[in-house]
């Protein structure tokens, strides 16, 4: 964060056509004419990245465009001044873009992805986290260019809904990786296209996604095996089912994020750490606040020899017994719990806030 304008346009001079990847990740004091200056010089540039640098602008792609075509890899996370002409200039001068991070560039519309994906036809990673302008417009120009795609982060872009995700599954075939958590409008539809189109689908981030039930999560598991990592926080109406079709079809589970599905009970964890996922693969499980979650759960859980982590927040039928007891079986592994007391005592002093609850991490 210290580096100047003018730290920047002196590596540049010093490394010109040599120079293939720099991170200015957070340098405040970096603007448009010292990366003008930098593109200028460095034309070779393939990997750069500008998160948080928050005094560019649009001239700053107008230069990247102008002399770093070979560029492939570009973060604007957190430029916020960053508009749609930003999205034009790189798809006239940056056709060799994969990897294009966006997140919180608020002002991005539908129309800037249009002209983005008309010239960099072979991207194979785009985020776009809090781009909140975006509707399902824009997806539908990226299921019409973007054949290659492999992730796409779409978290809390809040108006999109089932016919952008849809369309998406359409075109990105290749899709391994997808975040919707916080678009609050998809149901079962999104599930059911990503099931049906998208087999090699890895990673599944659909937290705060409140309407998705246990029958989109059955056709998702049927048909994409090669599931990892799924964070299903506040998916609130899922039960064990879901986890008896992961158990079955998903082999490859490695981490599960279920906090707040407040269905979720000991059963169905059984059916996870009874399966080839829990013998072999899981590494994570995230529980906070499934209140019918018991001591129970943790001896299924013995099961899972390489499990690494198990978060149990507000798991208030979990004991510290059970927790010392999965301990003495798996000594590796780390539990995040705390235990409150049904009425917290008064603050020492008076009413002052409490800093905590009685936490007692373990």
């Amino acid at each position: 964060t210290w580096f100047k304008g003018r730290v920047v346009e002196n590596i540049s001079k010093r490394c010109g056509g040599f120079l293939r990847q720099l991170s200015l990740r957070g340098c405040l004091g970096v603007g448009d004419s010292s990366l003008k200056t930098f593109a200028q010089n460095c034309r070779n540039i393939e990997h750069l990245n500008l998160n948080g640098c928050t005094k560019i602008t649009d001239s700053t792609c107008y230069s990247l465009s102008r002399f770093c075509s070979k560029l492939k890899h570009l973060d604007l996370t957190s430029c916020v001044a960053i508009t749609n002409s930003s999205l034009k200039g790189l798809s006239e001068g940056c056709r060799n873009l994969e990897h294009l991070n966006l997140s919180w560039c608020d002002q991005i519309t539908k129309d800037g992805i249009e002209a983005l994906v008309k010239g960099c036809s072979g991207l194979k990673a785009l985020f776009l986290r809090g781009c909140t302008q975006l509707e399902d417009e824009a997806l539908k120009h990226i299921q019409n260019h973007c054949h290659e795609l492999v992730i796409l982060n779409l978290q809390s872009c809040t108006q999109i809904s089932d016919e952008g995700i849809v369309k998406i599954c359409r075109g990105c075939h290749r899709l391994q990786s997808l975040c919707v958590s916080g678009c609050s409008n998809l149901t079962d539809a999104s599930l059911t296209a990503l099931g049906l189109n998208c087999p090699r689908l890895k990673i599944l981030e659909a937290a705060r996604c409140s309407h998705l039930t246990d029958a989109g999560f059955t056709l998702l598991a049927r048909n994409c095996h090669e599931l990892e990592k799924m964070d299903l926080e506040e998916c609130v109406l899922i039960t064990d089912s879901t986890l008896i079709q992961l158990s079955i079809h998903c082999p490859k589970l490695q981490a599960l994020s279920l906090s707040h599905c407040e269905l979720i009970t000991d059963d169905g964890i059984l059916h996870l750490s009874n399966s080839t996922c829990g013998h072999e693969r899981l590494q994570v499980l995230e529980l906070d606040n499934c209140l019918l979650i018991t001591d129970v759960t943790l001896e299924h859980l013995e099961n899972c020899h390489n499990l690494e982590r198990i978060e149990l927040y507000d798991c208030q039928q979990v004991t510290r017994a059970g927790i010392k007891r999965i301990r003495a079986h798996l000594p590796h592994v780390k539990v995040h719990a705390y235990f409150a007391p049904v009425t917290p005592p008064p603050s020492v002093g008076g009413s002052g806030q409490r800093l905590c609850r009685c936490c007692i991490i373990l």
